[in-house]
């Protein structure tokens, strides 16, 4: 299986950093990882609608040029649906049981994701009601990704 992440942004701290590496080095029992890193615009304090729009715009035309046509697209969005890891795994099991071998993860930048991220998306993920920063939700999605893997293998995992 083949699994892509892409957002937007880069990692800047450290410490994710390295939390992102150890779980893509665990990963890579599993499944064929990519992480895509689009850039992301600049950010304007009390910047009206249209420009806000214009910049989700910019981003997701960056993250849409990374999608392959074929891929099942999974966008991180607080509007999506809750799971827990469990359904998360049946998720990604019945995905590749049913031949969708090519799964992306889309992680918007500051402002969420443009209308044509959220058109292309073929499901919608929330992991809670809360904001979080992207850089940390790639941590937090990257341990999910591989907690499903461990336990559609039936291999211990803590909880």
């Amino acid at each position: 299986m083949k699994i892509t992440i892409c957002c937007v942004g880069k990692i800047k701290e450290k410490f994710y950093t390295q939390a992102i590496d150890e779980y893509s080095k665990r990963l890579s029992r599993y499944c064929n990882l990519k992480i895509v890193e689009v850039a992301d615009e600049k950010t304007v304090e009390n910047a009206s609608d249209a420009l806000n729009e214009q910049i989700k715009k910019k981003e997701g035309q960056r993250l849409l040029s990374n999608i392959k046509d074929d891929s099942y697209v999974i966008i991180l969005a607080i509007e999506g649906k809750m799971l827990d890891s469990v359904e998360l795994s049946q998720k990604i099991d019945s995905l590749g049981l049913s031949g969708k071998s090519d799964i992306t993860f889309v992680i918007g930048g500051s402002l969420g994701l443009s209308k044509e991220v959220y058109d292309r998306a073929d499901y919608k993920l929330s992991f809670s009601k809360m904001t979080f920063p992207h850089q940390l939700m790639r941590v937090v999605l990257l341990e999910q990704i591989y907690r499903s893997f461990r336990i559609m293998k039936n291999e211990p995992y803590h909880k």
